[in-house]
C-alpha cells in the first residue's frame, strides 16, 4: 500500500474483516479508510491486533455501533420513516445515510420504502410506488456504492411528494365490514354465468356494462353485497392526485344515493 505505515506488521482478525466488509459493502476505498483508522487507533493504544472492537472504537467506523438487532436499529428506522412522512427531505436522507453507513441491508431499507409508497403516499401520488420499485430494481443491478443514487433518489422523492394514508384506511374499513357481515352472498347480477343453468337461476341478470354508459359509469348502480348496501370505504384526501379522484368519486357516489 502507498500509505500503510499504520498497517505494517499488524494482525487483522477475521471478525474485523467481516465487519469491514459488512459496512463498506463493496467500496474498496472505504474499506481501506476504515482499516487505516482502526490501525491508527490500535497503534495509539499499543495494540498490534485489529479486532471488531478496535473498529468500533475508531472514529472512522463509529457507525458500527449501530446494532441491527437492537433498539438503535428500530429508532433510526423509525426516524427515517417519520421524516419522510413529515415531508422533510433533509432529515430523510440523513437517516438514510445513518442506516447505510452503519451497514444496514439496503434491501431492508427499500422494502420499508415500498411499504411507505402505498401506506403513506398512496393515490396522492401513484407514481411513488413506481419510483421506489424502480429504485429497488436499479439497486439490485448496480450494487454498492453506485446503488446509493437510486436509493437516495427514491428517498427524496417520497419525502417531497404529496401524502395520503387513505389506502390503508380503505382496506381496514373493508375488513371491518367482512368481520361484521361475514361472507355476504355476491349479488346475482355480479355473478359469473358460464352455464345455461346458472343463467336460468338469474346469475348475471340485470348486470349493466359500464362502458355502455357515458363516462364509463352506471348511474345509481351498486356493487357491494345487498345486506351491506352503500358504504364509502375509500375516502381520498385533497392532496395531490387524490383531489381529482375525490371530485370524481363524489359525483359517482351522489348518483347512488
Amino acid at each position: 500500500m502507498a500509505h500503510d505505515d499504520a498497517l505494517r506488521d499488524l494482525e487483522v482478525t477475521d471478525d474485523a474483516i467481516e465487519a469491514i466488509a459488512r459496512v463498506a459493502q463493496g467500496d474498496a476505498r472505504r474499506s481501506l479508510s476504515m482499516l487505516e483508522a482502526a490501525a491508527r487507533h490500535a497503534e495509539a493504544t499499543g495494540e498490534r491486533r485489529v479486532t471488531a472492537e478496535t473498529l468500533e472504537a475508531s472514529d472512522e467506523t463509529a457507525p458500527l455501533r449501530y446494532d441491527k438487532d437492537g433498539e438503535e436499529h428500530y429508532n433510526v428506522t423509525s426516524a427515517f420513516i417519520k421524516s419522510m412522512r413529515g415531508s422533510d427531505p433533509d432529515a430523510s436522507v440523513y437517516w438514510l445515510m445513518r442506516m447505510v453507513d452503519a451497514g444496514e441491508d439496503p434491501l431492508f431499507i427499500l422494502r420499508r420504502m415500498v411499504i411507505f409508497a402505498s401506506e403513506d403516499v398512496g393515490n396522492a401520488d401513484p407514481r411513488a410506488l413506481t419510483v421506489v420499485t424502480s429504485a429497488d430494481a436499479a439497486f439490485r443491478r448496480l450494487g454498492m456504492p453506485e446503488g446509493l443514487y437510486p436509493l437516495a433518489h427514491a428517498t427524496l422523492y417520497l419525502a417531497c411528494t404529496a401524502k395520503s394514508n387513505a389506502v390503508g384506511t380503505a382496506f381496514t374499513r373493508a375488513r371491518a365490514l367482512i368481520e361484521k357481515y361475514g361472507a355476504s352472498p355476491v349479488p346475482k347480477k355480479l355473478r359469473n354465468a358460464p352455464t345455461k343453468l346458472m343463467k336460468q337461476d338469474g346469475y348475471g341478470a340485470g348486470y349493466k356494462y359500464a362502458h355502455d354508459f357515458a363516462g364509463g359509469f352506471v348511474p345509481g348502480e351498486s356493487y357491494l353485497p345487498d345486506e351491506i348496501g352503500a358504504a364509502s370505504l375509500y375516502e381520498p384526501t385533497e392532496r395531490g392526485e387524490e383531489a381529482r379522484i375525490k371530485a370524481r368519486l363524489a359525483a359517482m357516489r351522489a348518483s347512488r344515493e
